[in-house]
């Protein structure tokens, strides 16, 4: 008796090991977006954004989070994958983007993160120029 109990253990727990990691990796993996195929929902310059989010957060958030959004400015700030505009507009780019220099105007498009008041910065990922 002890050893079938030891036997439907087991494999319950081994049910439930597979069942975690294939969620996560579902999670992980499968809700991917491609932001760059999608419409834009919203175009704004870094500073009309950058204003809506420290005057509302909790309705700018509601309006922006997680949709793709075309933001102009210029840059101010080039390293590696990371771009910001204005002071205010932070811009991860999925790729290195060689062609963006200091102080150019552009208009990038990417999916809205979040802001960050202790900075007071607009976050974006999956960014690219938009033409």
């Amino acid at each position: 008796m002890p050893i079938k109990i030891f036997k439907t253990l087991g494999i319950s727990i081994v049910i439930i090991v597979i069942s975690f990691f294939s969620v996560r990796y579902y999670i992980y993996n499968a809700g991917k977006r491609d932001i760059q195929s999608e419409d834009t929902a919203f175009a704004v310059s870094s500073k009309a954004i950058v204003t809506e989010f420290t005057s509302n957060t909790a309705a700018s958030n509601k309006k922006y989070l997680e949709k793709p959004i075309a933001v102009s400015g210029i840059v101010t700030s080039v390293s590696d994958k990371e771009v910001i505009l204005d002071n205010s507009v932070n811009c991860n780019f999925l790729t290195a983007s060689n062609s963006l220099k200091k102080d150019q105007k552009v208009t990038i498009k990417g999916r809205v993160v979040g802001y960050d008041d202790l900075l007071g910065e607009v976050r974006l990922d999956q960014c690219n120029l938009f033409k």
